[in-house]
């Protein structure tokens, strides 16, 4: 079983019984997925054909691979803008779906190892979620997380990370992230 999991089950889920003021645990917010997803415009503008030729596109999607253990999607492009040098079908960008036990492993990478690797790290904004109980977060570079050697990294990406909850609103996505191991500004 996961470690975060496990926390989960064991710490969190009584403690937001108790704070909330529920005794019923399907009532309570957790996990449901996080998504992760990278933009490749500037692989679509350096290469002549199709993205899928780039090395930037390859380097990023084995990255993508490396970091979550499963294999990207590609996402293309749904019409053409000439501005952009972008024709209809063009692969821009890659994105991964975690869930279950995936999911638990690789949030606790990411708070207990990639986070606190990150330049000038004061905490996470706690204004970013949606509303809905979701959290949106980015990454600059993804060569903070162990698993990725610098050596090999000759291009410089990001990622967007949403995490997606089951909570009702977002005080209550927070208290569940915060109790998970999220560092949040105070």
């Amino acid at each position: 079983m996961a470690r975060l999991l496990e926390k989960y089950r064991q710490e969190v889920l009584p403690q937001l019984s108790e704070e909330f003021g529920r005794k019923n645990q399907m009532s309570l917010p957790k996990l449901e997925k996080i998504v992760l997803s990278m933009g490749l415009g500037k692989a679509v503008q350096e290469s002549t054909n199709k993205a899928r030729d780039n090395k930037r596109f390859t380097e990023a999607e084995a990255a993508l691979k490396t970091v979550t253990g499963q294999k990207p999607m590609n996402c293309r492009a749904r019409m053409s803008v000439s501005n952009f040098k972008l024709r209809k079908g063009y692969d821009i960008g890659l994105k991964v779906t975690l869930r279950g036990k995936r999911m638990y492993e690789f949030l606790d990478r990411l708070v207990a190892l990639a986070i606190p690797r990150v330049r000038d790290f004061r905490g996470l904004n706690p204004a970013s979620f949606d509303g809905g109980g979701n959290y949106g977060m980015g990454l600059t570079e993804y060569g903070v997380f162990p698993e990725i050697n610098p050596d090999k990294v000759t291009y410089q990406q990001g990622m967007n990370i949403a995490i997606c909850t089951t909570a009702r609103n977002d005080a209550e996505a927070r208290r569940l992230l915060t109790l998970l191991g999220m560092p949040f500004r105070s």
